[in-house]
């Protein structure tokens, strides 16, 4: 059986010696002899040692129960609580020191919840901070647990791998799907924890866009040894074109200088080549050698307009700058190329805003125009026979891919419905003399980027993702 206290322990057992005593005296006194001196004698007796072992019992069950009083009594004295005047009675001393105790616990546990809210708003500002520190980060931020999936992306992570709808908890190979070579570095890194520094990269969309990359292993668990993947990304596009520029730039420029020379002894020697040509013809040939030396003439024409092209391009004449309408320029040179589409049988789209018509650009009409007409005689003679979609959009647009400081530029974008440029080529089109086409002499890209450089623009080539080239030239307006 078992009692709530030890008061009531203590008073069952007194309780029941009590009974058992009584239970033995009227034994003993039912067992005795039936005189009644014998009984009187036997029965106080009885009492009387029913009365001591009483006592002693109640002794020693109030020894027992004041046990713990003074344990408590030691443990109240030894207790830090300070008091003003120290109790005589032992039991108002005891139940003073435990409710200063209890005062003292309740000040701290108060203390404890302050902390403790301290410590939680702390947690929630750090975590806010770092939320705001992630977002504000103008590089893309991915990082991703030991199994590949995403933890966190902010924004530019967003718009420079492209994601539609909710990118945390995905797979890193889904994420990356448009770039193998990150993909692999996450991989790589997830496996053996390899450090990847400023690494250039480049999307599979065919929009020819770069990303420099630094994936570096993250310690997720020291314990259990979980590690993940932190990537870095930054849109280095228009950084990589302004170095091929500036690189292209150069080596046309030591191209020329050290070519002219060259060059122009070519054509002595072509002009003289061309008069013996032509006093050949005025001798007395037979029919096989006049037509040899008519072969002959053709020739040494296609030599000479080749290396006239090439000293054209060596030696850039300087710029005249007059108030150019952009748009007008475009629309004359589409309507001088209209026998040229026509034999293609390519129809030209030429699209503009109509506050972008009047804009005027500070130009060399003339040398503007043979770049136009360069960019827009390609694209038409880029679609093959057999395209189905026979096709050349222009579009003129304002302030668009602006790297100015007023941000006020006019761009002209053509695009064609061809088959694009292979990805090996588009670092080599605007190199003098490569080219893809069976007749020309490859200096038409070269010479319109070279114009549009000089004019403070740019021309750029990308593959669009529905099919074609895109040539975007951009000029200051």
């Amino acid at each position: 059986m078992r009692y709530a206290t030890r008061f009531q322990f203590g008073l069952t057992l007194l309780g029941g010696l009590f009974l058992a005593a009584t239970l033995f005296a009227v034994l003993l006194y039912s067992l005795t002899p039936s005189t009644p001196a014998a009984r009187s004698s036997l029965f106080l007796a009885a009492l009387l040692a029913i009365v001591i072992g009483g006592l002693l019992c109640i002794l020693f069950v109030l020894r027992w129960l004041l046990g713990p009083y003074k344990q408590l009594l030691g443990e109240a004295e030894r207790a830090p609580v300070s008091h003003t005047h120290k109790s005589k009675d032992e039991a108002a001393f005891v139940l003073e020191t435990f409710q200063s105790v209890v005062a003292q616990l309740q000040e701290q546990r108060k203390q404890l919840e302050e902390l403790s809210a301290r410590a939680r708003e702390r947690a929630d500002s750090a975590e806010r901070f770092s939320e705001r520190v992630i977002a504000s980060v103008p590089s893309g931020l991915l990082a991703f647990d030991a199994t590949g999936r995403s933890m966190v992306l902010n924004a530019p992570a967003h718009e420079l791998i492209g994601i539609d709808g909710t990118a945390l908890g995905r797979p890193f190979s889904e994420l990356l799907a448009n770039y193998p070579r990150l993909r692999e570095m996450v991989e790589e890194c997830l496996a053996t924890g390899k450090l990847y520094r400023r690494e250039e990269i480049e999307t599979t969309e065919g929009q020819g866009r770069r990303l420099g990359a630094t994936v570096a292993p993250i310690d997720l668990s020291a314990e259990h040894g979980s590690r993940g993947a932190l990537c870095l990304l930054t849109d280095i596009t228009e950084v990589t074109r302004l170095r091929e520029q500036v690189a292209l730039k150069r080596n046309l420029e030591n191209l020329g200088e050290m070519s002219a020379g060259l060059a122009h002894e070519f054509k002595n020697a072509i002009a003289a080549l061309q008069g013996y040509v032509q006093l050949l013809q005025r001798m007395d040939l037979g029919e096989k050698g006049r037509t040899t030396a008519a072969s002959l003439l053709n020739e040494v024409r296609n030599l000479s307009e080749m290396v006239t092209s090439f000293l054209n391009f060596a030696r850039p004449q300087p710029l005249e700058l007059h108030p150019v309408r952009l748009f007008e320029l475009v629309r004359d040179c589409a309507t001088e190329l209209k026998t040229v589409y026509d034999d293609h049988n390519v129809n030209l789209i030429l699209d503009c805003a109509a506050d972008t018509q009047s804009i005027e650009i500070g130009a060399d009409e003339r040398m503007l125009r043979q770049a136009l007409l360069n960019l827009l005689r390609n694209a038409a003679e880029a679609i093959p026979d057999d395209a189905e979609q026979r096709k050349v959009y222009v579009h003129v647009v304002h302030n668009a891919g602006s790297t100015t400081a007023d941000g006020n530029q006019i761009a002209v974008e053509i695009r064609d419905t061809g088959a694009g440029i292979p990805s090996a080529y588009l670092q080599k089109i605007f190199i003098p003399f490569f080219t893809t086409k069976s007749k020309g002499h490859g200096v038409g890209l070269a010479l319109a980027h070279r114009v549009i450089t000089e004019h403070g623009g740019t021309l750029t080539a990308t593959n669009a993702l529905e099919g074609g080239a895109i040539f975007k030239v951009t000029l200051p307006a």
